[in-house]
């Protein structure tokens, strides 16, 4: 009984905290606030290997309807869920509800910072996760430089 009322005042207070985030910076929510973008991987299309304009356009294009149907699909599982979690396990109807363990494990980081301090060794080393692909439709279009015209020297620099 405690602990429903503890989970739920905690979740009371995240939605709380959301939305006064979501007023002052709403950004906040959604991305960083510096605009850090990273290099390129290694395996990039060269100058010469470079597909054509239309090819790129409609690549991000299908990325994009993709991006939305996932994002879709993902507010219908979360809204199933709701109801989903809450059932005990059981046959209902064609459909059988049951929690199995899963096989995926992740890092106590907990117990990890509590090794470490124990043993003296400083803070937990932690690596960043790979850089993020983020497409956005301009605004206008932009002359794509081709295999015709000379590519600026910038771009062949890099």
């Amino acid at each position: 009984m405690i602990r429903n009322a503890t989970s739920r005042a905690r979740r009371a207070f995240r939605t709380v905290a959301d939305a006064v985030r979501s007023t002052v910076t709403p950004g906040s929510l959604v991305r960083s606030r510096s605009a850090e973008t990273v290099a390129d991987p290694a395996d990039v299309f060269t100058p010469e290997e470079m597909p054509a304009p239309e090819e790129i356009e409609t690549s991000a294009a299908a990325y994009l309807t993709a991006c939305d149907e996932a994002r879709a699909a993902d507010r219908g599982k979360r809204k199933s869920r709701k109801l989903l979690d809450r059932l005990p396990s059981g046959v209902y109807g064609r459909f059988t509800v049951e929690r199995t363990p899963s096989s995926r494990t992740t890092v106590d980081l907990d117990e990890v910072r509590a090794t470490y301090a124990r043993l003296g060794l400083g803070p937990v080393p932690m690596k960043r996760c790979a850089p993020s692909l983020r497409i956005t439709e301009a605004a206008e279009v932009v002359a794509f430089p081709g295999t015709d015209q000379d590519a600026p020297d910038a771009a062949l620099a890099a």
